[in-house]
C-alpha cells in the first residue's frame, strides 16, 4: 500500500522584500514518518516550517496539513500540530505541573500533569521550576507540550542541540517512540549521524531550494557509488558509542 502525505507543500515561495527566501520548494511528508529537514543557516528551513505551522504567511504556492489548506483552515491545523517552542517561551517561575495545567487550559483539554510527564520521564521533576531543570530536561519538557493537544504532526527544531551523549540517545529513543506510536514527526538538525539515525526520510534545502529528497541510505549509496571516498576508514563504533558504553545510557540530569 502506497504511503499517504500528510504534509504537501508545492511551489512555495516567501519573499522578504526583494530577498527570495524560500524560491518555489515543493515536497511530501508521509503520514507516520520521521521526516529530516537538512540544510545550512539561512538555507530556508525554518521560514518553510514556520509557513506550514501557519506561523508565517508564504507568499505563493500550496501548502495542506492533514488534507487541510493553510490558506483557509489554519485554525483546524493548529489543532491537529504540535510545535516545540524555545526555551523563552516558558515561565521559567512556574513547576512543571504548573505549566502543564496551563497549556492544557489553552488547549481546552482535560489531561494531568503526570500523564504528560511520565511520557517524558519527568515525573520527579513535577514540582520543579522550568530554570532549575538540565538542558535534556528541557527538551524532553518542551516535547511533553507538544504532545498534550494529541497532535497527529509534531516539529522539533534542533531538539538535541548542546545535550551530552546520554540525554542525546535517550531523546532519540523517545522521538521514535512517538513515531511508533502514531505520529509524524518533522525535524529539523545539524547533526548528520542524528539525521541519519532517526529519520526516514531526508530533504535538504540550500539557498531556499530543495536539492535532494530521499533515504539516508539512498543518499549515502548514490554517493559512493559516484567513487566518493572518506579519508578515515569507518568502523563499526564510533566515538560517541565509546563514551556511551564506557559511561552507560541511563539519563545524567547535572
Amino acid at each position: 500500500m502506497a504511503k499517504q502525505p500528510i504534509i504537501t507543500v508545492k511551489n512555495l515561495v516567501k519573499n522578504y522584500g526583494d530577498f527570495e527566501a524560500v524560491k518555489g520548494i515543493s515536497f511530501e511528508v508521509y503520514d507516520g514518518e520521521i521526516f529530516g529537514l537538512l540544510g545550512p543557516n539561512g538555507a530556508g528551513k525554518t521560514t518553510t516550517l514556520e509557513i506550514i505551522e501557519t506561523l508565517r504567511e508564504k507568499s505563493a504556492g500550496e501548502v495542506t496539513v492533514d488534507g487541510l489548506s493553510i490558506d483557509h483552515d489554519a485554525d483546524k491545523i493548529k489543532q491537529r500540530i504540535g510545535v516545540q517552542l524555545q526555551s523563552a517561551g516558558y515561565y521559567p517561575n512556574l513547576n512543571l505541573s504548573e505549566l502543564i495545567a496551563l497549556f492544557c487550559g489553552l488547549y481546552g483539554i482535560d489531561k494531568t500533569a503526570n500523564e504528560m510527564l511520565e511520557k517524558v520521564a519527568l515525573v520527579d521533576k513535577a514540582k520543579s521550576k522550568y530554570k532549575e531543570l538540565s538542558g535534556g530536561q528541557k527538551q524532553r519538557f518542551s516535547i511533553a507540550t507538544t504532545l498534550i493537544n494529541n497532535p497527529k504532526i509534531i516539529f522539533l527544531d534542533e531538539p538535541t542541540t548542546g545535550l551530552d551523549p546520554q540525554a542525546r540517545r535517550n531523546l532519540w529513543d523517545l522521538i521514535r517512540e512517538i513515531r511508533d506510536s502514531g505520529t509524524t514527526v518533522v525535524i529539523t538538525t545539524h547533526y548528520m549521524d542524528e539525521a541519519e539515525e532517526l529519520c526516514d526520510r531526508v530533504a535538504f534545502v540550500d539557498g531556499g531550494r530543495i536539492v535532494g529528497i530521499d533515504t539516508p541510505n539512498h543518499f549515502i549509496d548514490k554517493l559512493i557509488e559516484s567513487g566518493f571516498e572518506r579519508k578515515k576508514q569507518v568502523k563499526l563504533a564510533n566515538l560517541e558509542d565509546v563514551f556511551i558504553d564506557l559511561t552507560g545510557k541511563e539519563w545524567r540530569e547535572g
